[in-house]
């Protein structure tokens, strides 16, 4: 029987809910911080240790977060085997755009602007041109328009007359083989096109004789002379060829090569296919080609369908060598608004053309060599073969061979260099490094955070 007045033992306090919390999760140091009684010293040490850790630990998560928005990428580049390959589009022009025997009355007058000849040389231009006729007194008859298209197309060099031999992995091939093609250097033709239904060509061994051999007649008695500095007149005697993939359209004049007669020029191919990264790693394009005229996207048909677009806005027609439907401009266009347009999106910074990068493309890296044709012993070969003397095989014959160097081609990729998982994971070896939590931690403070807060 307790005795009377006696006073009762004072009950212990149970400990709090941040302490039972402490004592039972999974993150390190906590159970060491919040433990039952007053603060000691011990405490305070495992209390800053803790603070300390989980600083250097957000720190660190901040560092990657950073790093991963940056959005990094490496490239890579592989050399790829194959047993065998497609033959690219070979396109040439001869860097002579009109034919001087085919003028016509009515084409010379026409073409002056073209070539450059001032209006107080008209007279001159003529007769020095043609000295059969006499053009000195010579009007073009009333409400006369030429044909700008036809008129190309007739007065540009025939492949069949130029064309003297062409070989292709040794077996014999035509103009026929070849597909006309209009650019701004007039009427060209290219092999291995792929139009009109002719399924692409292979190769199936690298080296020289297994690619397009070709010999052609550059013609320069048919060249035309120079009276003014235009983009259809010419100071070069030869080819231009340009090297593509056949979903490109060629863009020759800016992206071909040159090719001299008295010459037999090799030219060695590698394909490289390039594979790069769309917004935000990159900056290609990786949406359809929003244009009339082309289906797929390359930086040459993005220029050409922007240099159509602002001669139609500007111009109120087109270049023959430009798609579409719409009017071809005339020769007095070419020379007043076509060509001086041109000439601006081509050689002036302006932001009216903008063409990305395509994330996928196709490109062929070139490698030229040449040999001086013809010897002097085959030279009275060449001459009779083709009836023609030896200075004219000197000065207009051309040799030009192209093939694969190898049955390989390069591969450059770009990559991702930071990815989700590679944050996460960074995170994830951060937190267990330095605070020993994982996923079920941070569910467990959440979860202790919702029984407070209900």
């Amino acid at each position: 029987m307790e005795k009377m007045g006696a006073p009762e033992e004072e009950a212990p306090r149970p400990p709090s809910d941040i302490t039972v919390f402490g004592a039972n999760c999974t993150l390190h140091g906590l159970s060491h911080i919040f433990l039952p009684g007053g603060v000691t010293f011990r405490r305070l040490l495992w209390a800053a240790a803790f603070s300390a850790s989980l600083s250097i630990f957000l720190l660190q998560v901040a560092d990657r977060v950073i790093e991963y928005y940056q959005y990094p990428h490496v490239t890579i580049l592989d050399e790829m085997d194959s047993p065998v390959m497609y033959f690219p589009a070979i396109t040439l022009c001869n860097y002579n755009t009109f034919r001087k025997s085919q003028l016509r009355r009515n084409d010379i007058f026409w073409m002056a602007g073209l070539l450059g000849v001032e209006q107080g040389d008209f007279d001159d231009f003529m007769q020095g041109l043609l000295t059969l006729l006499d053009f000195s007194s010579y009007t073009p008859p009333p409400n006369y328009r030429t044909n700008t298209t036809e008129m190309m197309g007739r007065l540009g060099h025939q492949l069949e007359d130029m064309l003297l031999e062409c070989r292709f992995r040794g077996e014999t091939c035509t103009y026929k083989n070849f597909s006309t093609i209009y650019t701004r250097y007039g009427k060209c033709y290219t092999f291995n096109s792929g139009l009109d239904g002719n399924p692409l060509l292979t190769t199936l061994k690298g080296g020289t004789g297994n690619g397009l051999e070709i010999m052609l007649d550059i013609q320069q008695d048919e060249y035309l002379p120079v009276w003014g500095e235009t983009d259809e007149t010419s100071y070069e005697a030869g080819i231009k060829v340009q090297i593509h993939s056949q979903d490109e359209p060629p863009f020759i004049d800016q992206l071909g090569f040159g090719v001299a007669p008295g010459f037999q020029t090799f030219v060695s191919c590698q394909q490289q296919l390039l594979q790069y990264l769309p917004p935000p790693w990159g900056d290609c394009k990786s949406t359809p080609i929003d244009s009339d005229y082309f289906s797929t996207y390359s930086i040459t048909a993005c220029r050409i369908d922007c240099e159509t677009r602002y001669l139609l806005e500007n111009c109120n027609c087109r270049m023959v060598h430009m798609p579409g439907n719409t009017a071809v401009c005339t020769p007095e266009q070419y020379k007043d608004c076509a060509d001086p347009a041109l000439d601006f999106l081509v050689e002036k910074d302006n932001d009216y053309c903008v063409c990305q990068t395509p994330c996928n493309m196709t490109r062929y890296g070139k490698e030229l060599s040449m040999v001086k044709i013809p010897s002097k012993a085959s030279a009275k070969y060449l001459a009779k073969k083709f009836n023609k003397t030896e200075q004219y095989i000197g000065e207009n014959i051309l040799v030009l061979d192209i093939f694969f160097e190898a049955l390989n081609y390069e591969k450059i990729e770009q990559k991702k260099a930071y990815e989700i998982a590679g944050l996460l994971g960074d995170i994830g070896g951060q937190m267990g490094l330095f605070i020993g939590a994982s996923v079920l931690t941070i569910l467990e403070i959440f979860d202790y955070l919702y029984e407070v807060k209900s």
